[in-house]
């Protein structure tokens, strides 16, 4: 197994802040903030994660289960010699640091996620629930029940999708029937404005040009598993959090953030989801304060 990791600031070594992308993200996604965390003395690791741009890419779809992707990043500090860091996640990438945090709790010191909340383990499994909140065309479930069908979409309409997704100030809409993901692939004029230029997007377009969509959409595929995986984990994240919400973003707030993560500091910027990119400047101001008060106390 290998990873593909950038890194900066290799002059701050001892003072780790490790960057995680999300879904359908690349490294790339944490442009704006590698410079600021460098200049406020971190050593800044930011990995492809498995499934994604020259990182190993396992057939098998249980090789993208929590256990797998939160050992890359232990694999990472190891490598580095740290024994713990600060771990920032978005999208996905916030749900493999809330699962590390679980399950390699003396690994990370400091938490900070964006767009995701905590998710609480119930009683049915993850994939189960949405089936039976949102149906069988929820994109998730899709993907778990239908392996394969959106993944050759996605792959035959990269360029399109991609550029559909990052989009921002999007007008609410009616959901459409069928698929989210797959309709998104398929729409001919993207709505709202783009995230990022041309020459940016094409970062992302040659990089799921070469790795395609299945090794990323496998970490959904693992929802159900990563809920029978977590059953005996201490469900409390301990370590001081701070959580970044988009006031415009689809996924919603959580209302029993802290009821699981008592340390938590929330802070909601006016954005959609694609956080650290719609709102560089004001992502980074607000994680190099929250990091400077931690580290003052």
């Amino acid at each position: 197994m290998e990873l593909e990791v950038f890194e900066a600031g290799g002059e701050n070594k001892g003072n780790p802040i490790v960057l995680c992308h999300g879904w359908p993200e690349h490294a790339y996604s944490w442009r704006h903030q590698v410079p600021a965390l460098v200049a406020a003395g971190y050593h800044v690791i930011v990995p492809n994660q498995r499934g994604y741009g020259n990182s190993s890419r396992p057939e098998e779809v249980t090789e993208y289960d929590i256990e797998h992707l939160t050992g890359d990043l232990v694999a990472l500090l190891d490598h580095y010699g740290y024994q713990d860091a600060t771990f920032v996640g978005h999208d996905w990438g916030a749900m493999v640091v809330w699962g590390l945090t679980l399950l390699h709790p003396s690994r990370v010191n400091k938490v900070i996620n964006l767009s995701l909340p905590y998710q609480e383990r119930g009683e049915t499994p993850w994939i189960e629930l949405l089936e039976l909140i949102l149906g069988s065309d929820y994109y998730f479930v899709h993907f778990n029940r239908q392996p394969g069908v959106a993944d050759a979409v996605l792959d035959e309409n990269g360029p399109r999708f991609l550029r559909n997704l990052y989009r921002k100030n999007v007008p609410l809409q009616a959901p459409e029937p069928g698929m989210a993901m797959i309709n998104l692939a398929r729409a001919e004029t993207p709505l709202g404005e783009p995230v990022m230029g041309d020459r940016e997007l094409a970062v992302y377009v040659s990089a799921f040009e070469k790795s395609g969509f299945t090794g990323g959409i496998n970490w959904y595929r693992n929802l159900d598993r990563n809920w029978h995986l977590l059953a005996g984990v201490d469900p409390i994240i301990h370590q001081p959090t701070l959580m970044i919400y988009g006031d415009r973003d689809v996924i919603p707030k959580s209302e029993k953030l802290a009821d699981f993560v008592p340390n938590v500091d929330v802070v909601s910027l006016d954005c959609g989801h694609w956080i650290q990119e719609e709102k560089p400047e004001e992502t980074n101001q607000v994680i190099l304060n929250w990091l400077a008060q931690k580290s003052a106390t």
